[in-house]
């Protein structure tokens, strides 16, 4: 991708039948440093997230609490969902909610014009339907039940009981579309990643798909279809279209060729409805495609999904209350291969800041700039004669920009950071070989000593702009205390090793204090 691309990049929108815990955090961060990177690129990009709040589960879940389901919806996204976003400190563009006017008017428009084209029939349809995943379920979706389930099918996801549901709802000619779904993968492999979940839908999808209920009677919170009030749309259906609804489908043609397609990242449960449902919708509809559906892996804690009905969920602020919103960043990009699975411990989280980011950047930031300070009164020299030492460094910076750069346009934000560190830990073993406290005792070495204290400032400043769409905060004082100019993130990502400065130094207060106590790991 060019300077100057486009680059549209959605989370899902997630369900506020509950509060976030870090699974949903770490969607978030992932696609909000993949936005940071490209926006800092100069490519023209938009961030969207969201929350969906239609569907049985919602219904259900205000009415245990005593509440509407608007008035359920209202109360999580201003308590909760809303509010995770600047604890991790995402950049997103836009919010858009299920339950706005511009996507529920266009949702119709949707439907309406696939009525109108032949796609949607009226039918009759039994089958298992799990709530929790609001969606039917195939026999090959269900496991037995243990415990208090043990003797009944459950759904291999939420591991509850499904319930056999029987309706007359109106039907997506979605198993017309096999042929063209197997043709779109066949030609553009990149479509879905990683490759396990390719390999996974593409399996899925050559054994014929059958048609879709998108329509539910039972229960009446949810989009209206509108052609036929007593009917509301199926919430996935209704979800989905978000993407478009918020790019300005039906209401800013402009923009929605602008922006659309995307790059939608979800986890590897849902990749299912954003690879072979949703296409479907969209080529029925004359619309492209999106450009990639990157299904990310499980965040594990004791061997199991990350889950609040487990007592598995942990909220993102018990981490950054402790670590900061850029360690807990940091942490969850750098430890799990993005569209892997993953587990977290407090303990590795507190090991991680500890040696990479406490012991490993930001004592080489404090170090860098408290040297220039003391030994040259905080004026950043210039080189003199460069050594093999020197060049071997420029040369490195220059290649992790590339390497870097790289990594993100295939989603690799485990493979940027590793490519970032090699900088790190160079930089570090640079200043330990060349002594400059040695250097400076001698006044016959100030030549030498300005030459290394150059390529070391110059070093940092190249990591801050490189670190800054994952650890914004702290690269944003690190650019301050190196005299950048500007703005970090107003740097140009992929020309990193080019900044410039003002020529002084200030003071750097500890990027990341040390911690003594994790809080909240019980």
């Amino acid at each position: 991708m060019s300077d100057g691309s486009s680059f549209y990049i959605t989370t899902p929108i997630f369900y506020v039948n509950d509060v976030p815990h870090i699974g949903h955090a770490y969607t978030e961060v992932a696609s909000d440093v993949l936005a940071r990177w490209h926006r800092q690129a100069g490519d023209d990009t938009w961030f969207l997230t969201g929350t969906d709040e239609h569907g049985q589960k919602i219904l259900r879940t205000a009415t245990a609490n005593g509440v509407s389901p608007k008035e359920w919806a209202d109360r999580l996204v201003a308590t909760a969902w809303q509010p995770l976003l600047a604890t991790i400190d995402i950049s997103n563009d836009d919010f858009i909610r299920t339950t706005d006017e511009r996507h529920e008017k266009n949702v119709q428009l949707f439907l309406q014009r696939l009525f109108d084209a032949g796609y949607i029939y009226t039918g009759d349809y039994e089958g298992f339907y799990c709530v929790g995943c609001e969606e039917y379920k195939q026999p090959t979706d269900l496991v037995d039940g243990t415990g208090q389930y043990e003797g009944v099918q459950v759904c291999a996801i939420h591991s509850k009981p499904v319930e056999l549901l029987q309706e007359r709802n109106y039907f997506f000619r979605m198993s017309d579309f096999t042929d063209r779904l197997l043709d779109l993968y066949e030609s553009n492999p990149e479509f879905i990643q990683p490759e396990s979940v390719r390999n996974e839908i593409v399996a899925f999808v050559r054994r014929g798909l059958h048609d879709l209920s998108i329509s539910r009677q039972s229960f009446d919170w949810g989009i209206k279809v509108p052609w036929d009030d007593t009917h509301v749309v199926y919430v996935w259906f209704d979800a989905l279209l978000n993407y478009i609804t918020a790019a300005g489908y039906g209401s800013d043609d402009a923009r929605f060729e602008e922006l659309w397609p995307a790059t939608h990242i979800v986890g590897k449960d849902i990749a299912r409805f954003h690879a072979v449902i949703w296409p479907a919708m969209l080529m029925a509809a004359g619309l492209a495609v999106p450009k990639q559906v990157f299904g990310h892996g499980w965040l594990l804690v004791g061997g199991e999904k990350m889950s609040k009905s487990k007592l598995t969920g942990i909220a993102p602020n018990q981490i950054t209350d402790t670590f900061g919103s850029d360690a807990f960043r940091y942490y969850f990009m750098s430890a799990i291969t993005f569209g892997q699975d993953g587990s977290f411990s407090w303990e590795d989280l507190s090991a991680r800041y500890q040696s990479e980011l406490a012991n490993g950047f930001g004592n080489l930031a404090s170090r860098v700039i408290a040297m220039v300070i003391k030994y040259v009164d905080g004026r950043v020299p210039d080189a003199g004669t460069l050594t093999d030492a020197e060049e071997g460094l420029r040369a490195l910076e220059r290649s992790v920009v590339a390497e870097a750069d790289a990594a993100i346009e295939r989603l690799a934000i485990q493979d940027a950071l590793t490519s970032i560190w090699q900088l790190v830990d160079q930089l570090n073993g640079y200043i330990t070989v060349q002594e400059p406290w040695k250097l400076s005792k001698n006044p016959e070495d100030r030549a030498r000593l300005e030459t290394v204290l150059a390529t070391v400032v110059h070093g940092v400043g190249t990591l801050a702009v490189l670190l800054s769409p994952v650890i914004p905060e702290a690269t944003t004082k690190l650019w301050q205390a190196l005299g950048g100019v500007g703005d970090v993130a107003d740097v140009p990502i992929r020309q990193a090793d080019d900044w410039q400065g003002v020529g002084r130094v200030e003071t750097l207060a500890p990027l990341f204090p040390r911690v003594e106590t994790i809080e909240g790991a019980a």
